[in-house]
Formats: structure tokens, C-alpha cells, sequence
């Protein structure tokens, strides 16, 4: 091997990286189950290795040379890259086994419903979801691919945008006959509302308040009435006829199709957070992720299609 491709010994970088992270020798023996001299002389074959020191010992502290602290990133991303190559090596028996991470009501309302066309078009991929609101850890989660809400920041992943939302009330068709029928915002006064507490960071997406004000309706209480944690317990309270909801329009599309659910009003406000497919640039060339991603797409660009010729309609 040239002296170009030579790397220092994985336990040297190993100890150096766990330094690094707890500016402590002491702790990052603990974390690696060997001694603080062990970790020194690690650090010590680095340094004559690489012909620079690594750390700064000033008054009991640990610091970081500067040229050790500009390695950190592309040290810790290699680690992570040869995580994922050993993880591919000891899962050739699961290489048809394709893992999905997305939020709950996503997953229930929107991903679930359509993964019959994956499947007749792709049978011999086996599809697992993963249904949480947690980050995603690619390479000891042993997710694949990630369909997340936020606003694309992904740092050192790859990401899309898949879906953008409004938001808009919805309720039972029922709500929409008889003496006391919604004709007018203001209505609003005589129902419950329902509202979307879930857990998304989203600053950008309406609630009641908001909708109420957009609306030019004064006299009716936006913060009174039911809460829930998830955006599909909102929708099936709304379909149940608990009251009436602020729906984001991704999740409400099939039950507004189907006639479960019902507009009373036109008023529908954007939102800045999105719907975005992620994932880390070593899976995404993996034949089962790209079949995936293409297909999501699709069905993805079907959905924003549809949603357009209602609105010309």
C-alpha cells in the first residue's frame, strides 16, 4: 500500500475520537473498557503517526489542537460509513428486507394505505415500518429509508421534498346537514374544536387561534374543546363526529376522498414544514431503497397532482 493509503491502527483513532468527544482520557476509558494509560499511549502512537499533537493540556483541562479539531467531522463520518459497511456484511441473509421510518400518523394515514402498489410492483421486497417520532439512527436502528415532517435540514443525509401541506378545518359529513348544518366560520361557536397537539416543532402550522383570526371571526373561544397527541386520532375524532378539526391536507386526503370527512369552509393556510424522503448517501444506492424512493415519488407526485385538479375544479 502507498504511503498515501496508509492509515493509522482503528484503536488509535477509536481512543483519539472518544478523547475528543469527553475532552477526557479518564471517561473515554470507560467508554472503550480500557485504561486511562491505554487510551494515553493510544493517542501518543497517533500523534508520532500522524507528526502533530492532538491535545492541549492547560490548568487540568483537555483541549483539542486546532488541526485535531478540524479532523473531528471526517473522522466521525468515516466511523459511521464503516459501521454501515459492517452492518450490510452481516445482514446479506435481510437484503430484501426494506425498513421505512416515519411518524405515526403518516405512517397510518398516508404510507400504509398505498404500499399495496409497492408490493404488486415489487413482491419481492418485504417492507417493515417503523412507526415513531424519534430521530432516526441509520445504522443502529437498521432503518433504510426515512420519510420525515420538518423543514429539510438533514445534516450529512440526503433529502427531498416529498409533500408540502395546508391546513384547513375538516368534519363529519354530518355536520353539514340539517338545522344546525356549518354554513359560516363563525358557526364554530356552537361545536367543539378539535385540536392537534402533536409533537412536530412546527411554529409555522396554524392553529385554532390563527385559523379563527385568518378568517376574520371573532366570538369564538380557539382554544377551548378536545386535544390529542396525534394528528390521526384528531382526524378520527373529527370522522366520529367528536367535533371539528384543523387537518393537515396530506393526512386528511383519503378520508376527504372517501367521504368520511368533509370541507366547511375554503380557508386553508400553508405551512413551512414539509414532508421529506431521507436517507444516508451509502443506502440510498442499495437496489431496495432506490425501488422505494422512485415508487414514493411517484405516488407522491399522484397525490400533488390530484390535489391541483381539485382546486382548478
Amino acid at each position: 500500500m502507498s504511503q498515501s493509503r496508509r492509515l493509522p491502527p482503528l484503536n488509535a483513532l477509536r481512543a483519539f475520537e472518544a478523547a475528543a468527544r469527553h475532552l477526557s482520557f479518564t471517561k473515554a476509558a470507560e467508554e472503550l473498557h480500557v485504561t486511562p494509560g491505554a487510551i494515553s499511549q493510544q493517542i501518543k502512537s497517533l500523534e508520532e503517526f500522524v507528526g502533530t499533537s492532538l491535545f492541549r493540556r492547560l490548568n487540568r483541562a483537555l483541549l483539542l489542537t486546532d488541526e485535531a479539531q478540524a479532523s473531528l467531522p471526517a473522522l466521525r463520518e468515516g466511523f459511521e460509513r464503516l459501521a454501515e459497511a459492517t452492518n450490510h456484511l452481516m445482514a446479506s441473509e435481510s437484503r430484501n428486507r426494506l425498513t421505512v421510518s416515519a411518524a405515526p400518523s403518516f405512517a397510518a394515514k398516508w404510507l400504509v394505505p398505498r404500499l399495496g402498489s409497492f408490493q404488486r410492483d415489487f413482491p419481492e421486497i418485504d417492507v417493515w415500518i417503523s412507526a415513531d417520532m424519534e430521530l432516526v439512527d441509520f445504522v443502529n436502528d437498521g432503518v433504510d429509508v426515512a420519510i420525515r415532517y420538518g423543514s429539510g435540514d438533514y445534516q450529512g443525509l440526503q433529502s427531498e421534498r416529498l409533500l408540502t401541506d395546508t391546513v384547513f378545518p375538516v368534519c363529519s359529513p354530518d355536520f353539514l346537514n340539517g338545522p344546525d348544518a356549518l354554513k359560516s366560520p363563525s358557526d364554530l361557536s356552537a361545536v367543539t374544536l378539535l385540536h392537534d397537539s402533536s409533537p412536530d416543532n412546527d411554529e409555522s402550522c396554524p392553529d385554532w387561534a390563527m385559523w379563527l383570526k385568518a378568517a376574520g371571526v371573532r366570538g369564538v373561544d380557539g382554544t377551548r374543546g378536545l386535544r390529542f397527541n396525534q394528528s390521526s386520532l384528531v382526524l378520527e375524532a373529527a370522522i366520529s363526529g367528536r367535533g371539528v378539526a384543523l387537518a393537515k391536507s396530506t393526512l386528511a386526503a383519503d378520508d376527504l376522498a372517501a367521504g368520511r370527512l368533509a370541507k366547511p369552509f375554503d380557508l386553508s393556510l400553508p405551512i413551512e414544514f414539509a414532508y421529506y424522503l431521507v436517507s444516508p448517501k451509502a443506502k440510498s444506492a442499495l437496489p431496495k431503497v432506490q425501488a422505494f424512493t422512485g415508487w414514493v415519488r411517484q405516488a407522491a407526485a399522484d397525490e400533488e397532482a390530484a390535489r391541483e385538479s381539485l382546486t382548478i375544479g
